[in-house]
Parts: structure tokens; sequence; C-alpha cells
């Protein structure tokens, strides 16, 4: 369904315009986010759904109100021109108080793919944003649900994951517990028993199924949550299949020396990769 949303609150920056709205689910309840508009004149023509990591204020990480500096690329990309859309995961933010159980999803992952398709709906319905040039970027639970955002969603053509996976058997050795609260993915849980071996997917074919739009990943040489050997052992199986579509360069893999962490020279060639994927 078309989306509908209303303004709750405006605030002007230097060269945008951030706004605090509410859309409608389409599921009967609503999507909060901040939305970024350019000043006149200043819009490049590309949309970007900001996801956040987790935080208790969701979406206000992606506009730099956390005590980690290193997250406010929401902000950062409406500084550049970018339209974007930053909202609140559920149980995070203004959504603190969402109740998995009664929803009508079998985990909250695909809760947060639903809300994050109607941001995109939202953006290919806004006059500044040109329907083929929108991308998503997130770090961590933003940079998973980037991932996931994009292979349920064709409409997106670039994706930014920062800190966002490895495969379930290189997660903290196989240890995949910590996927399975509500608000991600009971079924590893409740269905394949904490198997790794169970899972009926991982993040290669993930990652493979978005070939050849454009991937870049930030996969950091201390991550203790998604170890980078685990990407680096994925990462041939994924470039056979953006081979097959002769898609190399649009995939790309950075190994800074960093910890769970953005940190900014890996930030800067995330938005530069981003910007030339959606270019005019």
């Amino acid at each position: 369904p078309a989306v509908t949303w209303r303004v709750e609150e405006v605030e002007k920056a230097g060269s945008f315009e951030k706004r605090t709205v509410r859309m409608e689910s389409g599921l009967g309840d609503e999507i909060i986010a901040y939305l970024y508009l350019p000043k006149s004149g200043m819009a490049t023509g590309a949309g970007i759904v900001a996801l956040h990591p987790t935080h208790r204020i969701g979406k206000g990480v992606v506009d730099g109100q956390s005590e980690r500096p290193n997250r406010a690329y929401g902000r950062e990309l409406a500084e550049r021109g970018h339209v974007v859309i930053a909202p609140d995961y559920p149980s995070f933010g203004g959504l603190v108080e969402y109740d998995f159980a009664n929803d009508v999803f079998e985990s909250g992952t695909m809760r947060g793919i639903w809300n994050h398709m109607r941001c995109v709906d939202l953006l290919a319905a806004l006059p500044d944003v040109e329907k083929d040039r929108v991308g998503v970027i997130g770090h961590s639970l933003g940079g998973h649900n980037a991932i996931f955002l994009a292979v349920f969603d064709s409409r997106v053509k670039a994706v930014v994951t920062s800190c966002g996976w490895t495969p379930f058997h290189d997660y903290y050795g196989g240890e995949v517990k910590g996927w399975t609260s509500d608000r991600y993915l009971p079924a590893i849980r409740d269905r394949y028993d904490l198997d790794p071996d169970r899972i009926p997917f991982d993040f290669a074919e993930l990652i493979a199924a978005i070939a050849p739009r454009a991937f870049f990943s930030s996969s950091p040489l201390r991550d203790s949550n998604f170890d980078w050997r685990g990407v680096e052992k994925a990462a041939p199986e994924i470039r056979k299949i953006y081979g097959l579509y002769d898609a190399d360069r649009a995939m790309r893999i950075s190994y800074p020396d960093a910890d769970h962490d953005f940190p900014p020279s890996v930030r800067d060639e995330a938005y530069r990769f981003l910007e030339s994927a959606l270019a005019p």
C-alpha cells in the first residue's frame, strides 16, 4: 500500500532539514523515523536507508546522539546531499515498547525487513529521490539488517554493512544463541536447536543473492562479534556469483584494523562506494 506519513518535529541544520516522522506500517501500527531532506537544489537524487546498531536510543545513534562518535552515518550522509531515512528498529528508540509476541511475524528480523521496505516505499515516493538510486547502510544490528533488506527488496541497488555478518559457524565459534532473542531469529533455537549445520541459510548465500548489485562490507580485524576470518572464508564463494554477472568490482570487503567499530577512514570509503554505485 501507499505510504501515509506525518511530520511530528522539524530541525533545520546547515544543509538539510531533519524531520521526525510517523508512517503507517500497513499492519495497523506506525514506524517512527528521522527523514533528512537536503535544502532546495542540494539533493543528489539518491535515497539511503540508514539502519542503527543495537542501542536503546535507536535512530538517535545514526544522528550522532550516542556516546559513540563513529555511528552518525545518517546525519553524515545527509550532509553530503542525500535523502536519508533512519527508522527505529522494533524494541529501540520510539518503539521501545514493541511486543514481538503479538505481531504477525515469526521473527523480529522479518518485522524489521517489513518496516525497512516501507522506508524504501517512502523514499521512492519523494520527488528528490530517483527510484533506481536507493541504497542502505548499517552497523552491527543495522549491518545485517541492511543485508536482509536488500535480499527482500530489489529496489535497493547498493548495500553497506559494517560489522554486520560472519558465517554462523564463525560467530563465537558456532555458538549462535545470540541470534535467538525475539528481536532476531528465535527459530534458530526453537526449530534448529542452536545447530549451525541445521540453519537453512547462511550469509554467503544471502549476499550472493544480492548480486550483481553493489555490496560493501567493513569487517574489522578485531571485531569480537563478527569474525573477519569467517568473512574471508565466505568471500570466494560470494565472488563466484558476482563473477557470473561480470560484476566483480561491485563487491568490496575492507578489513580495517579496528574493533567492533566504523572508523572514519572506512566510513569515508563506504560513502564513496555508495555514491559511485548510486551515481546517475
